[in-house]
């Protein structure tokens, strides 16, 4: 599993013109499932995410987590995190997982930050999704469950 952290003020997808998920202050997640991915790598992550101090404290240092800052996540499936570029000039999307093994991990590592104390808002998965934020920073990481 990859995914892509961005430390955001607001976020929110919308699908048909409405919005399924939204949060102020926390992390926007584009989330992306490949082949051979368990549900070890959806905890994995869920865990590394949750505690990830990447939120400034009274210092000014990059030193609380998005628990201890009182924040949301926004999770949005995004199989084209493993597009790959390398020949011609059209992505090739072999490396995504299929939606119906893709799904209930995606679901999983939602369930799990949310088991880990947090607001957990999403779009909808397979939806062709419109998302907006404020990247605040900014601060955006990817994470890999594969190193």
């Amino acid at each position: 599993m990859r995914v892509v952290v961005q430390r955001c003020k607001k976020a929110q997808v919308t699908v048909d013109g409405t919005i399924t998920g939204q949060i102020e202050e926390g992390l926007m997640l584009l989330v992306g499932v490949t082949q051979g991915d368990t549900e070890k790598d959806a905890k994995f992550l869920a865990e590394k995410i949750s505690g990830l101090r990447i939120f400034e404290d009274d210092a000014g240092k990059m030193n609380l987590s998005v628990q201890e800052v009182g924040g949301a996540i926004l999770s949005v499936s995004q199989f084209t995190l493993y597009g790959d570029c390398r020949k011609g000039r059209r992505p090739n999307f072999m490396a995504a997982a299929a939606p119906e093994v893709a799904e209930p991990l995606y679901d999983h590592f939602n369930n799990i930050l949310v088991s880990c104390g947090l607001r957990v808002e999403t779009g909808i998965f397979g939806a062709m999704m419109d998302v907006s934020l404020v990247n605040w920073g900014p601060v955006t990481l990817i994470i890999d469950s594969r190193g």
